[in-house]
């Protein structure tokens, strides 16, 4: 998700992503996927962003869109949850259950692999 309040302010008051990036400190790609979502922002960092630009975190703070990834080279599926969504708040007990199997084969393949290896 994002981080349009922080954007629409560091923009207001005419300040660069790299003057940003070098207040957390970081590169400033990096600080660019934090701007757009695609990387979170510690409380620290949310912290020294509002005292820089002078203003409440509140006036900036967005929560991050939090999810539940569970990939697996088995399992060639990606499960998705959205925590926080009434809807997908909770995995499946089955979902769970067919993971921990998976993972469970996967572990043998690798014990017979890690044998066959030292033969």
């Amino acid at each position: 998700m994002q981080k349009e309040k922080l954007r629409t302010v560091r923009k207001m008051k005419g300040f660069t992503q790299q003057q940003m990036a070098e207040v957390i400190p970081t590169d400033v790609s990096n600080y660019s996927r934090k701007e757009s979502g695609a990387v979170s922002i510690t409380q620290t960092e949310w912290n020294k962003l509002a005292q820089f630009l002078s203003v409440p975190v509140e006036e900036i703070y967005e929560e991050d869109e939090v999810k539940f990834v569970v990939e697996n080279p088995i399992f060639n599926d990606s499960s998705l949850a959205n925590i926080g969504n009434n809807n997908t708040t909770n995995i499946s007990n089955e979902l769970s259950i067919e993971i921990i199997k998976t993972m469970q084969e996967y572990i043998s393949l690798l014990k017979e692999e890690i044998e066959r290896l030292k033969k």
